[in-house]
């Protein structure tokens, strides 16, 4: 069974929709591949000129699946380092998109939920939904999205919320910059149709050209950055802490530094 859907529009507006709701959207190995294969298709479809990235159920994505990331424990170096590999890929295929990315976020994001805002051109979150890198409650760090986190907030912004693990309110990821604003959750679907309906009237083309040109004023994302984040990973998988935190939070119990 599929983990996620794409719906495309006579417009040519697709909607790209994680659809594991009953474990909270959480990335696992099948959600992330399908999600960078249809990244990679949206890509390619002349006829997609807007993609709007939506979840189904109350929380828009948890982060890393634990049970995924459990696994890792076991595995070599090497495989390890390729299947950390997949939140970097699949981040980097959704911020390379040609198309406007706008994020509908419905409800909660947390860890790699976050990273993925962060790729959105525009995200517009309902009032009350919480975010947060949680990455080190675990004893691990958000590295894979790092890259496009500070793409997004900047390291000033980023410093308020990247290694404590504090969660924090759509209004404040306002502020934070993360997302673009906030509505009711009645209002979401709207809000989202207003941010689509511009670029209907404009050329495809000078649309995609106009957001490579603002990638590279900008300072896009690096092979050399994302490599640096997967290999910081890689060291902290190693780590006693990994290991007592991702442990403690399977076994229901504070690891041994809280």
């Amino acid at each position: 069974m599929s983990l996620i859907r794409v719906d495309k529009d006579a417009r040519g507006v697709a909607t790209l929709t994680l659809t594991r709701e009953d474990k909270h959207n959480a990335l696992s190995a099948q959600m992330m591949t399908e999600l960078e294969e249809a990244a990679r298709d949206l890509a390619r479809d002349r006829s997609v000129r807007v993609v709007v990235l939506a979840a189904e159920g109350r929380t828009f994505c948890a982060g890393g699946d634990l049970a995924w990331m459990r696994a890792q424990f076991d595995m070599d170096a090497g495989t390890r380092r390729v299947e950390s590999r997949r939140i970097a890929t699949v981040l980097g295929a959704l911020y390379d998109l040609p198309q406007p990315l706008i994020g509908r976020v419905q409800g909660n994001a947390l860890g790699g939920g976050v990273g993925l805002v962060s790729v959105c051109d525009v995200a517009i979150g309902v009032a009350g939904a919480k975010l947060g890198f949680t990455e080190t409650r675990l004893g691990l760090i958000p590295a894979n999205i790092g890259p496009y986190v500070l793409a997004r907030m900047g390291a000033t912004r980023a410093a308020e919320v990247f290694m404590s693990a504090r969660v924090f309110d759509a209004d404040e990821a306002v502020r934070l910059n993360l997302l673009s604003r906030t509505v009711d959750p009645e209002g979401l679907d709207a809000a989202i149709e207003a941010e689509v309906l511009p670029y209907l009237s404009c050329a495809p083309g000078a649309v995609a050209e106009a957001k490579a040109l603002m990638r590279d004023l900008a300072g896009r994302v690096v092979p050399e950055q994302v490599d640096m984040a997967i290999d910081a990973l890689a060291r902290r998988w190693q780590s006693d802490e990994a290991r007592e935190g991702v442990g403690a939070f399977f076994d229901k119990r504070a690891p041994s530094w809280q």
